[in-house]
């Protein structure tokens, strides 16, 4: 991922998680219920070539490689949504590939027709269209994500609260913004954060290395969207993964009834070793049973 990615040093990068707002530990306890937190690992895609000898037998062929990584993970960033918009039939295709996973989750971006070019306006017949392919997915749909761009500026606002105000609110949506704006004025932030809080929609928090007021720690639904990008398995990428890890158990012990953690490294050679040690983290200090990748060669 290339948002807030760095060319230079690490070492001058405070990587510390921010502290819990008033609003997310609020709507933690007031959401509180007994119940397991349930726990999404997965990666921005599962055709990554040089997995190949790491967690897919090196001799596996391309159009096999999705049923493979759904036994490896539970859920996936579901990119090809948004370059295209396609029919449920179409859909259909990547569904039948994890069949044998039936607790698998997509998670589709929004098309780019609809996020970056048209900018949510004008959109109702590409919205639709996006809709009705969503069936494709059948018990597979996980949340959605709205992903604006960095020059999806605060005075767009209205334009963003009419287009969240016209989708179905059967089905979760997570929105992740860009532009520096949205968090660095106070009365943007409140404004956009209570538009999602009252809509009942998530946000996504992205945890990157040169955009650190992305991780704006701001949670509107029970739900956590996650998306942590690292550098290639540097030492500062074990210490923030433990951070995520203390962050999480917190939350979960608040109120928290959903993690989805979508893992980046800035070379994707990397996600599997980082999803392995980040679960068996998670599975120390929060006693979760979640199956890490099987590394079978590196």
């Amino acid at each position: 991922m290339e948002f807030g990615r760095v060319n230079d040093s690490l070492d001058n990068i405070d990587f510390r998680l921010p502290p819990d707002t008033d609003s997310t530990i609020q709507l933690l306890k007031a959401n509180k219920t007994e119940g397991e937190l349930r726990v999404y690992i997965g990666a921005p895609k599962w055709g990554e070539k040089t997995w190949k000898g790491i967690i897919y037998p090196q001799k596996t062929p391309d159009n096999q490689l999705l049923g493979h990584y759904s036994q490896q993970f539970n859920t996936v960033e579901f990119g090809p949504t948004f370059y295209n918009i396609y029919t449920a039939d179409e859909i259909k295709r990547w569904t039948t590939q994890v069949a044998d996973s039936p607790a698998f989750k997509f998670c589709p971006k929004f098309p780019q027709i609809i996020t970056h070019m048209r900018r949510l306006a004008n959109a109702e017949q590409q919205t639709v269209q996006f809709y009705q392919s969503l069936s494709g997915f059948g018990d597979h749909l996980g949340p959605l994500i709205l992903q604006l761009g960095d020059n999806f500026p605060p005075k767009s606002f209205p334009q963003l609260k009419a287009y969240l105000e016209s989708l179905d609110p059967a089905i979760k949506v997570s929105v992740e913004v860009r532009h520096k704006q949205w968090f660095a004025e106070a009365e943007h932030r409140e404004q956009f954060f209570h538009l999602l809080s009252k809509l009942n929609i998530g946000t996504v928090i992205s945890d990157t290395s040169g955009r650190r007021d992305a991780v704006h720690m701001e949670l509107t639904t029970t739900d956590a969207v996650i998306r942590f990008v690292g550098n290639n398995l540097a030492e500062s990428d074990y210490k923030r993964m433990d951070d995520w890890v203390e962050r999480i158990k917190h939350w979960a012990e608040l109120g928290l009834k959903t993690v989805w953690f979508f893992m980046h490294q800035n070379n994707e050679r990397y996600v599997p070793q980082a999803c392995v040690y980040f679960i068996n983290q998670l599975n120390a200090k929060l006693s979760t049973r979640i199956i890490a990748p099987e590394i079978i060669g590196d």
